[in-house]
């Protein structure tokens, strides 16, 4: 998951912990693809408070002994204080593209009763208390699953005051509609809410059910029917095709950028309609050189010309992003593991502390600055944009 907020600026109360042990309590097929694990602690100790729309990390134990890091959006209530939920959507993949290993050992190994290890709460796309505009709640596919968070909490916070929330849903069709009953009945006990559900495809159960409001890809007439002139907060997530074309669509409504929180897969300058995009193999001249020893170079591959490191880089993954390439991640903030690479060569630092530390040899992009020059090994899947 993408979290926009810089990591280094986040209190302590936003950074993960240690790994602690939860049992399956309760295990509900949210829709055809989306199942939701709820998750007591085994130890019988009181839960850590979370912020609606923060994340856990799951530690999977793999049959092949492997121990998976995955990041799940909490999904739950934050006032029940007994138990986390998680919800999940199975990547079953297709064609070369690989089934989701987390997602698939999540669905079809773990029931009512295994037990599981989480770390966290942890992320900073949050709808805390000091939020007092009107908010809209954007999603995509399974992006609702911190969004359903933020409504219950937006729902206990308001009670029967007279703050506006647009809960906008766009995904598939009802076959895929997760958490639609659940919706429904926070909005029915909350008269200020106003549902919208935009189905790509409805089928002819969903037309005859009338459980949609709109079809095909949500429109600026449907935001400008929706929303009136007001100046919102807007929390927006889902898949990145999604997100791309609904920033430019509130941005075009005259949302300001700083009003739309957003957490997303996928490198966050695609958001920016107004980002000036270079040919991905154009990187500068300048750049591409031998540099003097004195100069700190990265090498994305053991036998690709090396770039001048900057030092206003975040991070080797947002380094790496810049150059066009496109490696694997999802927290950004040294959690769950996804973006690690081989280090061929140098020494990293880690502006954040791993929660669990790469094997020798390896490195965590998202959290890592080179300690000199540096070769790294990104894989196939890392391709330069197209």
């Amino acid at each position: 998951m993408n979290v926009v907020d810089d990591p280094a600026t986040l209190p302590a109360s936003h950074t993960a912990s240690g790994f602690r042990r939860f049992r399956v309590t309760r295990r509900t097929q949210e829709s055809v693809s989306i199942v939701s694990f709820d998750l007591a602690p085994v130890d019988g100790e009181a839960l850590t408070p979370f912020v609606a729309g923060q994340f856990v990390t799951v530690r999977l134990p793999l049959p092949s002994g492997e121990r998976l890091l995955r990041t799940y959006s909490l999904s739950g209530d934050p006032a029940n204080n007994t138990r986390w939920r998680i919800s999940v959507k199975h990547e079953q993949g297709g064609d070369a593209v690989p089934a989701g290993r987390g997602s698939s050992f999540l669905h079809e190994r773990v029931h009512v009763g295994d037990e599981l290890e989480l770390a966290g709460p942890a992320g900073a796309f949050v709808c805390g208390d000091d939020v007092t505009r009107p908010v809209v709640l954007m999603s995509g596919g399974v992006g609702l699953t911190p969004l359903v968070s933020m409504l219950h909490r937006l729902r206990a916070m308001d009670g029967a005051h007279s703050r506006r929330v647009y809960f906008i849903h766009a995904c598939e069709n009802g076959a895929v509609h997760a958490f639609r009953h659940e919706v429904e009945t926070v909005a029915t006990a909350y008269p200020n809410v106003r549902l919208h559900v935009c189905y790509r495809l409805p089928s002819a159960e969903d037309r005859a059910l009338k459980h949609f409001d709109s079809e095909g890809l949500i429109s600026r007439d449907t935001l400008q029917a929706l929303l009136p002139l007001d100046d919102y907060e807007v929390y927006l997530c889902g898949p990145p095709a999604f997100m791309q074309s609904n920033w430019k669509l509130l941005r075009s409504l005259g949302i300001a950028r700083d009003r739309i929180h957003y957490e997303f897969f996928g490198p966050a300058t695609v958001l920016e309609e107004d980002t000036v995009e270079e040919p991905p193999h154009a990187i500068p001249d300048t750049a591409i050189q031998k540099s003097p020893a004195t100069t700190t170079t990265i090498r994305f591959r053991p036998q690709a010309e090396p770039v001048v490191w900057d030092p206003a880089c975040g991070s080797l993954l947002e380094f790496a992003e810049n150059h066009g390439y496109a490696p694997a991640f999802s927290c950004r903030i040294g959690i769950c593991n996804t973006c690690v690479t081989s280090l061929v060569d140098g020494k990293v630092d880690y502006t954040e502390e791993p929660l669990e530390p790469p094997s020798h040899g390896t490195v965590l992009l998202c959290c890592a600055k080179p300690a000199g020059s540096v070769t790294l090994a990104l894989s196939d899947d890392a391709k330069t944009f197209d």
